[in-house]
């Protein structure tokens, strides 16, 4: 999938910034956030890279959190997860997973470099340990408007689904990026993946 390309260096480091400035004062005089969420379907196909993946790190897809619902969304938590889109995305150099590793399709954790999928893996990890379920932490496949497949993480709060992105240090909510959701990760089986309605689950490469 696209590696993001220059586009994908943190766009301005005032952006998280203002975003969490904004949503302290929607929650301070009783504004409503306004994201909808996602509507799934039933599981459907897990991408090849992800497969892959798994049988590598079998402990990372054999997790089945309990749904407790989406996380309340605090200014806390919102501090937190506009922190980390922005600070991985600084950190991480974006480059297509041919020329790291001769390969088309390699999901794996970053070190200095890596494409869409890397950066999603390590943005779930770091904010699982900061304490957000797994359950709300979705790896999602979306088509971007010019056709391209990409990956982004969603997470889900009781405000709506948000995006956390790559290609922009913005945390967007799902239904604002232009993109078309295809299918992300079950929020009860990490090793799964459900179809998001509306979506096509065939963009990429897949195993049944």
């Amino acid at each position: 999938m696209d590696e993001g390309g220059p586009l994908a260096r943190p766009l301005s480091a005032s952006i998280g910034a203002v975003a969490l400035t904004l949503f302290a004062s929607a929650l301070s005089d009783g504004s409503a956030i306004a994201a909808q969420s996602m509507v799934t379907g039933d599981y459907t196909s897990q991408p090849i890279g992800h497969y892959q993946f798994c049988k590598v790190n079998p402990a990372e897809c054999d997790a089945h959190p309990a749904d407790k619902g989406p996380a309340k969304l605090t200014t806390q938590l919102w501090k937190r997860v506009v922190s980390i889109n922005a600070r991985v995305n600084r950190n991480v150099q974006p480059v297509n997973d041919s020329d790291l590793y001769g390969q088309d399709e390699v999901w794996t954790y970053p070190d200095k470099a890596g494409d869409c999928e890397d950066y999603v893996l390590l943005k779930r990890r770091l904010l699982a340990r900061a304490g957000i379920s797994l359950s709300n932490l979705l790896i999602t496949v979306v088509r971007k408007p010019d056709g391209e497949g990409h990956a982004v993480l969603t997470v889900r709060t009781d405000k709506g689904d948000f995006i956390l992105d790559n290609l922009t240090d913005a945390v967007r909510a799902f239904d604002d990026t232009g993109y078309r959701y295809l299918k992300r990760q079950a929020s009860t089986d990490t090793g799964r993946w459900v179809s998001i309605r509306g979506g096509s689950s065939r963009l990429v490469g897949a195993v049944d």
